[in-house]
């Protein structure tokens, strides 16, 4: 596993706890931090959820750095989009807060 990023900015502590808002987004994170990396079909069936749905989820997750996809081909041809939880941490602590706050972009305040 790679380094763990730094402190993240403001921004990204936002898209990041968005992210995390939503229970089948933390079962997904759950799933792939315990199960390892995976492919979409499977973790829809894992989790219970359709693939599409799964889509919408793995993208708000790969957008705000929480997990990493890669396109992989199968032994018979078929296209699998795999995903793997990024390193990350979040110390949320009074201090982290304001000193993320301090980064905030003006379009996060819309």
């Amino acid at each position: 596993m790679k380094d763990v990023s730094p402190l993240p900015t403001g921004d990204q502590l936002l898209a990041m706890l968005a992210a995390l808002a939503n229970p089948h987004r933390l079962r997904i994170v759950a799933a792939l931090a315990s199960g390892g990396r995976n492919y979409v079909s499977r973790l829809a069936r894992d989790i219970g959820i359709s693939r599409p749905l799964m889509h919408l989820h793995l993208q708000k997750l790969e957008d705000a750095g929480l997990v990493a996809g890669q396109l992989e081909l199968s032994a018979d041809g078929k296209a699998l989009n795999y995903f793997d939880v990024a390193p990350f941490a979040l110390d949320l602590t009074p201090a982290a807060i304001a000193e993320a706050a301090k980064t905030l972009s003006a379009k996060s305040e819309s």
